[in-house]
């Protein structure tokens, strides 16, 4: 199933890029190709959550020097997340007509570097499927072709360029200090390496996966990207190309280099805390939804960089949770942006709820394990910590909501509102669900803590 997801979205993508995407035959080859992916990745799922991790070796190398693949709880719950993203978002884009030859093709490059980055063992590669997702995400970044969007463009290049430098630098500082790439035999040897200069690499990783999560002080570029590109667009770039960043602090950080995520614990509830009051206190001050979406994403991720700093299987379950409750609630409201009536002003209502912890959405149930796990460390603070950033996120959605849904005259974009409408309605009902019946997403949540405090061992 390795094998079929990945051969699937890779062929389908190059297969796209030379067809014209305008044409409806085009959308649907795109869309029917995804969801077959997508298919593949729950199978492949099931069979994780059944019978433990899956690895192969391709070209069949020996394990240590051929590329590993491997897929376990952690990597597959982020691989189903986050092509599901980028198919809604794809059935979104395609019901109103797509204006650009390219976007099928790109929105399927994406999902093959996104599929191919969460699946893989070995940390070059993990590099090389990281710049395959982020080259298709610039090109998405200026669809449209308009002044907002080519500037989006540009300052969304410029800046992840700047990441994936950092990044490349540590996989190759991992590389020196261990003799190795593979994931697993990294994790066995860096315990043995010198502190200081593993200490270095922990701190280029980071600030190259903060970049990418746009976490303060390296949220800048954010606000200009997500308020420039279509709503489509933001949605998979908030809810889907952003779980790099989710992932790879608890894949490199728990996993690879847990040492040195414990010895900067603090440095997380710090950046953390500072993330979700000021994205909060910025989303309060705008007045367009867009603006209040792009600084409310800086906000939200604040909690998963206080769930890493607890850390441990509490710690780790409640970041995986969160992460998926946070890309199901962007999904919703970046695709919300784009259209107007009472259908839609009851999905945003939804999110809004989930994104200030509300039940039943499902955000309530973020918050909640969130202070379990601050409970869990007895800290009052970060229990104070959650209930402000709860409240603030409460003042601005309502504020949106007010401002942009009690308003008639309100403009939209021009798309197609009926299936566009029951998309976003489908969304909200999902997270009205996993907050009616949180067990399953809790049991993810648990299996992926355990994957990396494992190293994916059943």
């Amino acid at each position: 199933m390795i094998v079929f997801t990945l051969g699937l979205t890779w062929t389908l993508a190059v297969l796209l890029s030379l067809l014209d995407g305008r044409k409806h035959p085009v959308g649907g080859i795109a869309l029917g190709g995804l969801a077959a992916g997508f298919a593949g990745l729950l199978v492949l799922g099931w069979e994780v959550f059944t019978n433990g991790p899956v690895t192969m070796v391709a070209g069949g190398w020996p394990p240590g020097v051929g590329i590993t693949l491997r897929a376990d709880a952690l990597g597959v719950t982020f691989a189903v997340l986050s092509v599901g993203v980028i198919l809604i978002a794809l059935a979104y884009e395609a019901v109103s007509g797509i204006e650009s030859r390219t976007f099928p093709a790109l929105a399927m490059f994406m999902a093959a570097g996104l599929t191919g980055l969460f699946l893989t063992g070995d940390a070059f590669n993990f590099y090389v499927f990281f710049e395959i997702a982020m080259i298709a995400a610039y090109a998405l970044t200026g669809y449209g072709e308009r002044a907002r969007q080519l500037r989006a463009a540009f300052i969304f290049a410029v800046v992840n360029l700047l990441g994936s430098v950092l990044f490349l630098i540590g996989v190759g500082a991992l590389y020196h200090l261990t003799g190795t790439l593979d994931m697993r035999m990294i994790a066995e040897r860096v315990a043995a390496a010198q502190p200081n200069a593993a200490l270095l690499t922990a701190v280029a990783i980071f600030v190259a996966f903060s970049l990418k999560l746009g976490l303060f002080p390296f949220h800048y570029w954010l606000p200009a990207v997500y308020t420039g590109v279509r709503p489509s667009v933001a949605a998979m770039l908030s809810g889907a190309l952003a779980n790099i960043g989710s992932y790879g602090l608890l894949r490199f950080g728990g996993e690879l280099l847990p040492q040195e995520l414990e010895m900067g614990a603090t440095a997380l509830f710090v950046l953390g805390t500072t993330s979700i009051i000021y994205g909060a206190l910025q989303a309060v001050s705008r007045r367009t939804m867009t603006e209040v979406l792009a600084y409310s994403a800086i906000g939200q991720v604040g909690y998963i960089l206080i769930a890493l700093g607890i850390g441990g299987p509490v710690g780790f379950a409640a970041a995986v949770v969160y992460a998926i409750i946070n890309s199901l609630n962007k999904l919703l409201l970046f695709l919300a942006a784009g259209l107007r009536g009472w259908m839609v002003g009851a999905a945003f209502a939804v999110g809004a709820f989930s994104v200030a912890g509300v039940p039943p959405a499902a955000g309530f149930l973020g918050k909640l394990v969130l202070f379990q796990a601050s409970l869990a460390v007895e800290s009052v603070a970060l229990v104070a910590l959650i209930f402000i950033g709860g409240a603030l996120s409460f003042v601005y959605s309502f504020q949106i909501y007010q401002r942009v849904f009690w308003k008639p005259q309100a403009r939209a974009y021009k798309i197609s509102p009926s299936t566009a409408r029951l998309l976003v309605a489908g969304v909200a009902g999902l997270l009205l669900f996993a907050g009616a019946w949180p067990e399953p997403l809790l049991a993810l949540g648990q299996r992926a803590a355990a994957a990396v405090l494992l190293g994916g061992a059943p």
